[in-house]
């Protein structure tokens, strides 16, 4: 587990998921519902509410707790003094492996308010050097729609390389989708 945080813009931490964050995710995926809906498998409305965010985050929190899935939030600090922190987007780690594949699948959005910021690149680039040295895995993967170039674009910007297409490999807004598949080798260390 990383318990680690990174200052990835200025006004924006990211640092490790934790069960307060569930009405600040709902506020972000609320407000980002609709730039995300293209890239997003379908959501009932008990994601969009803090009681699911709050069971979300339960279940993620499980699997971080097992070393399955590693979750961040990127968190905006206020203008001033009495405003309050908002979430900003999150990262995820997810299908953590060891053994011989020493991998892990790694998945972001940026809420849409916050937008053209390099947040997206700065937090691949600092998730991918936590999955190096804290979690010592060798390999992360990603998948993007095929025609979700900006993703492509953070993706490569941070190192990572296209090796393929999977087929009807995410059902994605209604419908399976193509996607592109990345990947990233981090080390060459033996597991």
């Amino acid at each position: 587990m990383i318990t680690t945080s990174v200052q990835v813009a200025p006004d924006v931490l990211l640092r490790p998921a934790e069960p307060a964050d569930a009405d600040g995710l709902a506020r972000a995926y609320g407000r980002s519902r609709d730039h995300l809906r293209p890239t997003e498998p379908d959501r009932g409305e008990a994601f969009y509410t803090p009681a699911g965010q709050s069971e979300r985050l339960r279940l993620q929190l499980a699997e971080r707790d097992a070393g399955r899935v590693m979750p961040w939030v990127l968190v905006r600090e206020p203008d001033d003094a009495a405003g309050e922190p908002e979430i900003a987007g999150a990262i995820t780690l997810s299908q953590i492996t060891y053994g011989p594949l020493h991998s892990a699948s790694v998945g972001y959005w940026i809420d849409a308010g916050h937008l053209r910021r390099g947040l997206a690149s700065a937090a691949v680039t600092a998730v991918c050097a936590a999955a190096d040295a804290e979690l010592g895995l060798h390999r992360l993967e990603a998948g993007t729609l095929l025609d979700n170039l900006a993703s492509q674009r953070v993706l490569t910007k941070c190192g990572f390389t296209p090796y393929g297409t999977a087929e009807n490999y995410l059902h994605i807004n209604g419908a399976w989708r193509d996607h592109r598949l990345f990947q990233k080798i981090l080390n060459d260390r033996r597991p």
